[in-house]
């Protein structure tokens, strides 16, 4: 059965879908079935991976209308393993189309449930809102993964977040761990960066991934390509670091398993 892990942070620009993209295909190049969903209307997931978008293509806006399943709607991607449920920009619709909707909040875990024994990790990418794609995504989820940017307002953006995942747990009874919180665009030549990444650590412990993220311009180019960065640019600093995100991921699992 899968793990699905939600990669969520309500702040933008953070590395959500660089994330997403990259943890997918770094498990995926170890042989481990995984299915990535891009649950943000930009579709960045979707572009990143090199799929093209066209009117024929169901997506997962098509899956929570009870219109497709994600067996049928899922597509292949250059890395064996990896595959994508795509979305586009229609699926901001979803949040308007599902708001009468029974167990509007429960839509995507139902639709994963049907799936989860053929992957080992279903990962999430969500859109930066407390909306109802979010919401779809977090119902689902057995974890959240946080990436946060090194600057002055990371510590308030978690901590909102953390309060957020308190509320889904308590209103609707749902066990949702923490899956880990990861320092992205890490500069280690600024004071900032370093006084940023200590604090989170202080405060949060062994829940910081060890892993942090280097800000980098080959992955920053990468999604233009439609690549990830181990196809893009394998030898680089950033691909080798989400290969250790991974292998840290795949560590955490043995462990809780262990206990």
């Amino acid at each position: 059965m899968a793990r699905v892990i939600c990669i969520s942070n309500q702040k933008g620009g953070v590395g959500k879908t660089t994330t997403a993209i990259n943890l997918a295909a770094s498990l995926a190049i170890n042989e481990i079935p995984v299915l990535l969903i891009d649950s943000d209307p930009q579709g960045n997931s979707t572009t990143g991976l090199g799929i093209k978008k066209h009117p024929d293509q169901a997506t997962l806006l098509d899956v929570l209308l009870g219109e497709a399943e994600i067996a049928d709607t899922v597509v292949s991607t250059e890395i064996d393993r990896l595959h994508l449920l795509p979305s586009d920009k229609n699926l901001v619709g979803a949040n308007i189309s599902l708001v009468s909707v029974p167990d509007r909040e429960s839509r995507l875990k139902f639709k994963i449930d049907a799936v989860r024994d053929r992957y080992t990790y279903i990962l999430i990418d969500c859109p930066p809102a407390l909306d109802l794609l979010t919401l779809n995504a977090l119902m689902a989820a057995d974890s959240v993964l946080v990436p946060i940017q090194c600057e002055f307002f990371a510590l308030e953006g978690v901590s909102e977040l953390l309060d957020t995942l308190d509320r889904v747990r308590d209103s609707f009874h749902h066990k949702l761990d923490l899956e880990g919180i990861l320092l992205t665009m890490f500069d280690d030549r600024t004071n900032l960066t370093r006084q940023v990444a200590e604090d989170l650590r202080e405060f949060f412990g062994k829940d910081v991934f060890k892993t942090v993220i280097p800000r980098s311009i080959r992955l920053a180019e990468a999604p233009s390509f439609g690549k990830p960065i181990l196809l893009y640019d394998p030898k680089s600093k950033g691909a080798e670091s989400y290969i250790q995100l991974a292998k840290e991921v795949l560590s955490r699992e043995q462990q809780k398993s262990a206990r």
